[in-house]
């Protein structure tokens, strides 16, 4: 299987030595699913976009940016994908992703009156999905976000939910699948990350956030119903 990650912002050069950049992060959970990935990086945000028939499927990765924000990269990307919904080319959304998905298909996004949602966040999965494997009951991954989904899109379902973040997750048939939460962060970049953005947290959010660490991530259960996704189903082992 041949995956395309749509990049749409880089980790901070401090940071990228010790985690590397974002599509190094998805590509290692999602070798961990399956080592036989063939995996090809496209830079969006500076105007790098593949053919759509170019991969079996592609991710959009998260992205400090909002999808709101007038930036010339955004209506390409909003085109191509456009393009693959149509061809009904698979497509998996996170963070940033499942808010561009969301925004311009017919939903709406918006800052969070609850603010930043930073360290672990569990979620509850309210639909039954082939791809779905293990513990279907709930899913806890890392979150770094203060915009969130406000409306889905009409031909979306919803399938993964919270109090904090109620539209957490959706489909929209079996071509596109989303997920607010970061399957692709690790606990110590979630730490080094929250602590570069301790004043803008403000200093309940960020202890809190950081005391959430103690908690079970549940990051490779996520990139396996992802491998899942693409692949349309579960694999027979």
């Amino acid at each position: 299987m041949h995956l395309g990650i749509l990049k749409v912002d880089s980790v901070r050069d401090e940071f990228q030595a010790t985690y590397g950049d974002y599509p190094d992060m998805f590509e290692r959970l999602l070798r961990k699913a399956d080592s036989s990935l063939r995996v090809s990086v496209y830079d969006a945000q500076h105007g790098e976009l593949p053919a759509p028939d170019a991969c079996d499927g592609f991710l959009i990765t998260g992205s400090r940016d909002s999808v709101y924000d007038d930036l010339p990269w955004i209506p390409p990307l909003i085109d191509l994908l456009g393009e693959l919904r149509e061809r009904r080319v698979k497509v998996a959304g996170i963070c940033f992703g499942h808010q561009l998905i969301a925004h311009f298909f017919g939903g709406r996004v918006g800052p969070a009156e609850q603010g930043w949602a930073v360290g672990v966040h569990r979620v509850e999965l309210v639909r039954e999905l082939d791809w779905l494997d293990g513990d279907v009951s709930g899913l806890s991954l890392l979150s770094s976000h203060k915009d969130q989904v406000l409306d889905l899109p009409p031909d979306a379902e919803l399938y993964a939910t919270n109090s904090f973040c109620p539209l957490a997750g959706f489909t929209v048939g079996d071509h596109t699948v989303t997920i607010q939460g970061h399957p692709e962060f690790r606990t110590e970049y979630a730490r080094e990350l929250m602590g570069f953005r301790r004043d803008l947290l403000g200093e309940q959010v960020y202890q809190s956030g950081v005391d959430s660490l103690a908690q079970e991530v549940e990051q490779d259960k996520m990139g396996r119903w992802l491998v899942n996704f693409f692949r349309g189903g579960i694999a027979n082992t």
